[in-house]
């Protein structure tokens, strides 16, 4: 149950890969959310990049903290190695002008196997890039585009949620050597070998926590990628331009961060029930009213009626809280939490049409989720009873409990109670 999307899509992608490859015409899908197209023979294998690319950037927005605000739609096109052109990269990103705007292209050469994680990776950089140009559509003909750097992209994986931060940690901790910032962010991971690119990771994260951390740390961040256009030669100076805890002891702030536990319990996954439970929570919010006090206000009341001024920023709000909370919740209720976000959304730019529908629709999604994994659990439990050679632990206080209850309680040896046990025998006889 706590196997994340991004894990699920990483293991069906092999499994079709190099069959459907050889398939032709290429076929079309759209993403759920419009903004990736994607190209390959087999609906199973354009279903698994939808899915891995739409996780990639809900996990990039819930760090961002940012609603979903795309405008250049990403073409991933699918393609079977060939052995007369062994010179085709793996990946390749084609970033360009047109005459209709800008392009963005990911073209994937797919072999008998595939590095998921090289996949993850390119995707990331796709929907980064975009960002970085979103508001920027007239960029000249013939401009050397601005990528994103490598420590974002390597730290933006790391913390995805699901990812085991222990080799990381063991890297750092064995590493005799701490190198300083500027030196870091001038390193190109392409050339380093195994061990360096585990660390350049682990050094990736430490940065990455060290700015989201810091005041209002989340919306810099989105505020330096979408600066990255204008990015100088010095990636120093532009990090220190944008994150003021950079600017006093820089070496010494750098050197704490990389001495701190690069763990991820503020990231770890909730289970299917502590996910309802925080959904119903932010369902229900405050609403400020003109007597300084606050009322609590169901999503689906707003639906019904026309928002405040003050009803839309506490929808925006939730709608915002929705993307981070995506981060955490169980990968069963991230559709569910979506779908809510998107509602909210509408509601706070005051349309309202279907909405009602769509909250009936979601709800009884919710009831059937419920009731199936209420299913599984019991399944489970009577596996674990009945048919599992091993125990999981999870009720061994409760079998012990149950064992101490049939123990007879020893027999009292007062007077009182002499003189009862054998009235109790003579009646008994």
């Amino acid at each position: 149950m706590k196997t994340t999307c991004r894990a699920i899509c990483m293991l069906i992608l092999p499994a079709f890969i190099f069959q459907s490859l050889r398939a032709a015409p290429l076929a079309r899908s759209v993403s759920p959310s419009r903004q990736f197209i994607i190209y390959a023979p087999g609906a199973a294998l354009r279903g698994a990049v939808s899915e891995l690319a739409e996780q990639t950037k809900a996990n990039l927005l819930a760090l961002l903290r940012q609603p979903d605000r795309w405008k250049t739609p990403i073409v991933v096109n699918l393609q079977s190695a060939q052995a007369n052109l062994p010179e085709i990269p793996p990946a390749a990103l084609r970033f360009s002008q047109t005459g209709f705007g800008l392009k963005l292209q990911l073209d994937l050469t797919i072999g008998e196997s595939i590095d998921a994680a090289l996949v993850e990776l390119e995707l990331l950089r796709a929907i980064l890039l975009e960002m970085i140009y979103r508001s920027k559509p007239d960029v000249a003909p013939g401009t050397a585009f601005v990528e994103p750097p490598d420590w974002l992209l390597e730290g933006v994986l790391a913390i995805t949620p699901g990812r085991d931060p222990g080799p990381l940690v063991e890297a750092l901790s064995v590493s005799t050597k701490r190198m300083p910032l500027e030196e870091f962010l001038r390193q190109r991971p392409v050339l380093l070998d195994s061990p360096g690119r585990l660390l350049y990771r682990a050094y990736s994260l430490s940065l990455l926590r060290l700015l989201v951390d810091g005041t209002d740390g989340h919306s810099r961040l989105a505020r330096y990628i979408d600066n990255l256009s204008h990015a100088s030669n010095d990636p120093f100076a532009d990090l220190k331009a944008q994150f003021p805890l950079l600017g006093d002891d820089v070496e010494k702030t750098w050197q704490s961060a990389l001495g701190r536990p690069s763990g991820g319990q503020n990231y770890q996954l909730l289970t299917f029930t502590e996910s309802e439970q925080r959904l119903d929570e932010l369902l229900r919010f405050k609403i400020p009213d003109a007597e300084n006090s606050s009322k609590q206000v169901e999503l689906s009341e707003l639906a019904q009626r026309k928002a405040s001024g003050v009803e839309k920023t506490a929808l925006n709000e939730l709608s915002e809280n929705l993307v981070l909370f995506t981060i955490r919740a169980n990968p069963v209720m991230r559709p569910v939490v979506r779908e809510y976000q998107q509602i909210a959304a509408l509601l706070a730019r005051g349309k309202r049409k279907r909405v009602t529908e769509r909250l009936v629709r979601v709800q009884a999604t919710r009831t059937k989720l419920a009731a199936r994994m209420s299913d599984i659990d019991d399944y489970m439990n009577w596996f674990e009873a009945t048919q599992s050679k091993t125990g999981s632990g999870v009720f061994v206080d409760y079998l012990r409990a149950v064992g101490e209850s049939q123990i007879p309680a020893p027999r009292r040896r007062d007077a009182l109670s002499v003189y009862l046990d054998s009235v109790a025998e003579q009646l008994d006889d």
